[in-house]
């Protein structure tokens, strides 16, 4: 019996791992093909200069159903993260179980932040629906008051990604301070996380020069893509994460 629970006790973490790293790849897929004009990111606003100008209006107008997909598309993603809050804890709470629990709850923060900022994407339908008891608002205070509500979805996940990277700069102590994960994984995450912190900054920022940063506000994802790679192929090593675990106890 003593050799079965050994062999579960393997298998499990390594498991755990990658299953994170396929849910951490359907987060990234999801932010790469959630259509890029209405991704709750400051970043569209950056790089196209037009998510919060009429022209946009009109653009969501001739594409409704493309644009509530993309709504729905968040939500799922904010699912696997939910996901991946839970596996990460369980997976380097052997190293600190604290920590890992603050990274799980500074996770879940980004998620519920995030969630209801989906509210201000849908917003706009509703401005824009001609309902009859919007009749009291021109058509141009409703094109204004959706203008406003794109705003504050691109300001709401700026919010949001404060928490996030908070949690990646725990994430990255964790795996920094493992001995089952490679430690450049950690530091690379660390350093994405003060990326995320910074990403709030943007809004200080003239906007000729804002536009010019795209490139380099994509910078920590790099540490995300890196650390789903990896997990997805190696996993954890599952000797080192039992006996870690062992010493903690």
């Amino acid at each position: 019996m003593s050799g079965e629970a050994d062999g579960i006790a393997k298998v499990l973490p390594r498991l755990q791992a990658r299953i994170a790293g396929f849910l951490y790849l359907l987060i990234i897929l999801g932010a790469l093909f959630i259509p890029f004009h209405v991704a709750p990111s400051g970043i569209s606003g950056m790089t196209l200069g037009e998510a919060a100008s009429p022209a946009f209006i009109d653009r969501l107008l001739a594409s409704k159903p493309l644009y509530v997909l993309s709504g729905a598309g968040q939500l799922m993603v904010l699912v696997c993260d939910i996901g991946v809050a839970w596996l990460f804890y369980e997976l380097l709470k052997p190293v600190d179980g604290g920590k890992a629990l603050l990274a799980a709850f500074f996770r879940l923060v980004f998620v519920a932040i995030a969630g209801a900022n989906v509210f201000n994407h849908f917003a706009p339908l509703v401005l824009l629906s001609g309902a009859d008891y919007l009749s009291a608002l021109s058509s141009q205070q409703l094109r204004a008051l959706a203008l406003a509500f794109l705003k504050f979805r691109t300001i709401g996940f700026d919010i949001a990604l404060v928490f996030f990277g908070f949690h990646c700069i725990l994430i990255g102590y964790l795996l920094f301070k493992s001995t089952f994960f490679p430690r450049i994984l950690g530091l690379l995450l660390a350093i994405g996380g003060l990326g995320y912190l910074a990403n709030i900054l943007v809004h200080a920022i003239p906007p000729a020069v804002r536009e010019n940063l795209f490139p380099y506000v994509m910078l920590p994802a790099v540490a995300e893509i890196l650390l789903t790679v990896w997990l997805i192929i190696v996993g954890v090593n599952a000797a080192k994460w039992k006996a870690q675990a062992a010493a903690e106890r």
